[in-house]
């Protein structure tokens, strides 16, 4: 195993069997050597940077029925909101002013914003913070909707893949959804000039180590800029209430697996991570990403953006809260950097 993980470091590269069996291989102290070899990649190309987003969750309204998602459209019990242009703005005026220099916009797939609303919330925040970048996580839209608002000035989107195997992917979502549809978004994303972030869930109901192997070889191909990924957690309010979670642990493999692959990556330590397990966030970070997202959404609309239980409310809604982030991921080894972050292109696939 110590072998596969070296190569991997080299080459960057593994077949699907190869990552089956570091898969299956897990031990904690495989993970360690994995996350030491991670990290020492990580500060080759990023030093000890972290680079901190903001988080605006701008809607739970959603016409999707995905059965693992807390704001699916069938649980009744989701109290829903979204939030104004005006509202979206105010939040970047906060962040801008506590040092965030990307804004996350991320919601449901909800009807109200049309192309011509994201297009002008878009278009105003690039206007007021032209130095920021703008990352959008909106699910599914046509190639001619990312265009426009990539035309509009958005520099990043984030869609998970969820599961690179077709028959998992339907366990999982409702029939109207497909893995096809799913991929043909990731490729529009990535031909109109994104730079373009997948990932999926770790631990999801139904997920092999097979399927994890069939994940990382996708990512491998598809060569994204980011990659999000976090332990499944179950919703209360869901099919899968009783599903049990996923484990930080292996994630954290993951990830250090992730960022040998492609030693540029920008590799979030996710909110579902630091929710899972109380310093889940800086075990991330130790095993090889370099990117935080902290919430920056109005207090009430964090509290209903649930998609899934016990969900880290912490935010940055305060000059006091982001320095006590920075300095936990000061404490972890690491340093805030305050700038847009932007994936190092010349260090692509090492």
């Amino acid at each position: 195993m110590l072998e596969l993980i070296s190569r991997l470091e080299r080459e960057h590269s593994l077949t699907e069997s190869e990552y089956r069996q570091l898969v299956e291989g897990y031990t904690p102290e495989l993970a360690e050597y994995a996350a030491s070899r991670a990290d020492r990649v990580r500060r080759q190309v990023y030093g000890d940077a972290v680079f901190v987003r903001g988080l605006i969750e701008i809607s739970n309204i959603c016409k999707n029925d995905c059965l693992y998602c807390g704001i699916r459209r069938s649980n009744t019990s989701c109290d829903r909101y979204r939030l104004t242009e005006s509202d979206i703005l105010d939040c970047c005026r906060e962040g801008y002013g506590l040092g965030f220099r990307t804004f996350v916009l991320q919601g449901g797939e909800d009807g109200y914003y049309t192309d011509e609303r994201v297009e002008s919330i878009v278009r105003a925040i690039k206007s007021e913070h032209p130095d920021c970048a703008v990352t959008l996580s909106l699910g599914e839209r046509s190639y001619d909707s990312y265009k426009r608002l990539f035309d509009a000035g958005a520099d990043r989107y984030l869609l998970r893949h969820e599961t690179a195997d077709g028959e998992h992917y339907s366990r999982l979502h409702p029939s109207e959804l497909t893995l096809s549809t799913r991929l043909e978004c990731l490729h529009a994303l990535k031909a109109i000039g994104y730079q373009v972030g997948c990932g999926f869930m770790v631990g999801s109901p139904y997920q092999s180590s097979e399927h994890i192997a069939r994940d990382l070889r996708f990512i491998e191909k598809f060569d994204p800029d980011m990659c999000g990924i976090g332990p499944f957690i179950p919703h209360k309010d869901t099919p899968f209430r009783d599903k049990t979670a996923g484990s930080a642990y292996l994630t954290c493999f993951l990830l250090s697996i992730i960022r040998l692959m492609k030693p540029n990556i920008l590799l979030p330590a996710t909110t579902a991570l630091g929710s899972i397990i109380p310093d889940g966030r800086e075990m991330g970070l130790r095993a090889g990403a370099n990117v935080v997202m902290p919430n920056l959404s109005p207090v009430s609309a964090r509290e209903k953006y649930t998609l899934y239980n016990n969900k880290l409310h912490t935010g940055t809604e305060s000059a006091q809260a982001l320095k006590q982030l920075k300095d936990r991921i000061k404490a972890a080894g690491y340093t805030v950097v305050v700038s847009r972050g932007d994936i190092k292109k010349e260090q692509k696939n090492g």
